[in-house]
């Protein structure tokens, strides 16, 4: 693993430290998978938090965006 995945792995084990493992563990699959992707939406729900968007409804907006994308991600 190379030290940006491992940052990675825990700055996302860090963000999701709520969520349940198994979840967890499938989320940071994706994340390895198209880093990206991931960076791309990160930024736009930041953009439309700063817009005054909350952030749920920022990053539910976000992902119906990118629904294709993590659909075709997810079955990789």
């Amino acid at each position: 693993m190379s030290i940006q995945g491992y940052l990675l792995k825990q700055y996302a084990n860090w963000k999701l430290k709520d969520v349940p493992e198994a979840q967890r563990a499938q989320m940071l699959t994706l994340i390895q998978k198209d880093p990206e992707l991931f960076k791309k939406i990160g930024e736009e729900v930041e953009r439309r938090k700063k817009g005054g968007e909350s952030e749920v409804k920022a990053a539910m907006e976000v992902m119906k965006k990118y629904r294709a994308e993590l659909a075709a991600l997810m079955q990789k």
